[in-house]
């Protein structure tokens, strides 16, 4: 098997992960870790070769910009202070816990590698986080934290692991110049971000057909990154200030095919690539066996600890954390998602996987300093963090649906199906309003008004059917049996006519443009 195979064997285990994982309730990212480390003890699967340096810009950029798109700035601005506590504060104790414990416990390792260390197993993986939430049914309060402490601690960490790395390369180490390249990292970052936000914005206008705004939007993030990463600035902070830009101001109401078309696409990008980079860190077993080749308990006991600290960390972490935002919650504060008992603190706690970034920065730690020496305890320090990613990846991402049941940590559906009622009713009213707006200005008939009206109610009742009385909801069940009837023979018309059109592809003189031009028409008229 070569390189190329292995990608396509991995891209196949992406897509069949997903319907395996609903099925037995585990989440797909851990079932493509644990078939990356089937594969790593096949003596037939080859190494994985790919730049330690590509791994990041590859991966990361889509993953983040599909993660964004799930969420809103609002909500990010609303949770600030718990994401704080988080993405930042938490990712600063846990470097410092483990530097403080791998410099004590590994012989001869220095505190510049030390702390390299700590800040790339650091964050938690927003991809491995949400996925796993999304499948478990959470709360949102819940899901909208780990996501915002996914996707900006990776921000915090990595900037921290180039600072340690510098000092482990050349042997210096400034407070003052680590604090003002942090700063300078995320100034660059929020100006390139906002600046590829606005002019992607504008080319969205200008391109006008939907297949290239979404192609469009397959390149933005990697433009971001990698413009970023140019100017020194952090180049998963621009993704995301370049992503939420377009969440809030680039979204049309009335671009339908656009939308469902740029879902669709995403959610393909989505499950390929996350499933491609947890392919990839089952895969890294083989580089693990190699390094502990010959003193297995050393290594298998420095791991240990490391993974020891950080989970407890976080557990000590959260604990004091979870209590000083509720104190400081505010009436004011009513948007604000905190942990509202001592079980969803716990789930949050057990839901801290590392990931995709703590591979990566792995991977790339160099081989030399500057004096040409080696760089100190590299594959030790690789084989540990394997081993924390492996353990929190397996361990808690395979336990967390058994510790979400036993501790009965559930979405309030109720709370979310009156939002959807609110949502119901104020669709219907933005339709009569709408009406009333052109009665103003056109003369219309008094049966058409009254059909108008109907169907104006009829939109918010299909979305929600409770909001209508008794009477009327039995009228559009009715209504609804009567249209599905038509829907359904209008469907079986339609077939007909595809089916007739694509035959026509084959036949001698045929053009193949205009049968697709045709067939997209009949396509489209099926949405409708």
């Amino acid at each position: 098997m070569d390189q190329l195979a292995l990608l396509f064997v991995l891209l196949l285990g992406a897509l069949l992960s997903v319907p395996v994982g609903d099925r037995f309730g585990l989440p797909a990212p851990v079932l493509m870790t644990v078939l990356g480390i089937v594969l790593a003890l096949l003596d037939f699967v080859p190494n994985v070769d790919i730049p330690p340096d590509l791994i990041l810009p590859a991966l990361l950029p889509p993953l983040l910009y599909a993660a964004v798109r799930r969420t809103s700035w609002r909500q990010f601005a609303a949770n600030k202070r718990p994401i704080f506590l988080l993405a930042v504060a938490l990712v600063f104790v846990t470097m410092t816990c483990v530097a403080a414990v791998a410099h004590t416990i590994v012989p001869g390792l220095g505190l510049a590698a030390a702390f390299a260390l700590g800040a790339l197993v650091a964050p938690p993986d927003p991809v491995a986080a949400t996925a796993v939430a999304g499948q478990l049914g959470l709360p949102r309060r819940l899901v909208s934290i780990l996501e915002g402490e996914g996707l900006f601690n990776d921000v915090t960490a990595i900037v921290l692991y180039h600072v340690a790395i510098a000092a482990a390369v050349g042997g210096t180490f400034s407070p003052w110049s680590a604090g003002l390249d942090l700063v300078l990292s995320a100034v660059v970052a929020v100006a390139v971000g906002l600046a590829l936000g606005w002019g992607a914005y504008r080319l969205l206008d200008l391109l006008g057909d939907a297949t290239l705004q979404i192609g469009l939007t397959l390149l933005v993030p990697y433009a971001s990154y990698v413009l970023a990463e140019e100017l020194h600035g952090s180049g998963v902070l621009a993704v995301l200030t370049t992503a939420m830009f377009l969440a809030e101001y680039a979204s049309d109401a009335d671009d339908v095919l656009t939308r469902l078309a740029g879902h669709t696409v995403w959610d393909v990008v989505d499950t390929l690539v996350t499933g491609v980079a947890f392919g990839l860190i089952g895969l890294e077993l083989h580089n693990a066996v190699r390094t502990a080749s010959g003193h297995w308990a050393e290594l298998l006991g420095w791991a240990g600890a490391v993974v020891g600290v950080v989970i407890l960390v976080r557990l000590v972490w959260l604990l004091p954390a979870t209590w000083l935002t509720k104190r400081l919650h505010a009436q004011r504060d009513r948007d604000e998602d905190i942990p509202m008992s001592l079980r969803e603190t716990v789930v949050m706690w057990w839901a801290g996987m590392r990931g995709v970034a703590s591979v990566a920065l792995a991977l790339a730690i160099p081989l030399e300093t500057d004096d040409g020496a080696p760089f100190p305890h590299r594959e030790e320090l690789i084989f540990i963090a394997f081993g924390v990613i492996l353990v929190t990846l397996l361990l808690q991402g395979l336990t967390l649906p058994w510790l979400v049941g036993r501790l009965g940590v559930r979405a309030d559906t109720e709370q979310e199906k009156e939002f959807e009622r609110n949502l119901a009713r104020r669709a219907a009213k933005a339709a009569r309003q709408r009406l009333r707006e052109i009665e103003t200005v056109e003369e219309l008939p008094e049966e058409l008004t009254e059909q108008m009206l109907r169907r104006a109610f009829d939109i918010g009742i299909r979305i929600s059917p409770e909001i209508g009385d008794e009477e009327r909801r039995e009228a559009q069940q009715q209504r609804a049996r009567r249209i599905k009837r038509v829907r359904r023979i209008q469907g079986e018309m339609l077939s007909a006519a595809r089916h007739e059109v694509l035959a026509a592809r084959s036949e001698p003189g045929a053009d193949p443009e205009i049968v697709d031009r045709v067939l997209r028409h009949l396509d489209v008229r099926s949405l409708r």
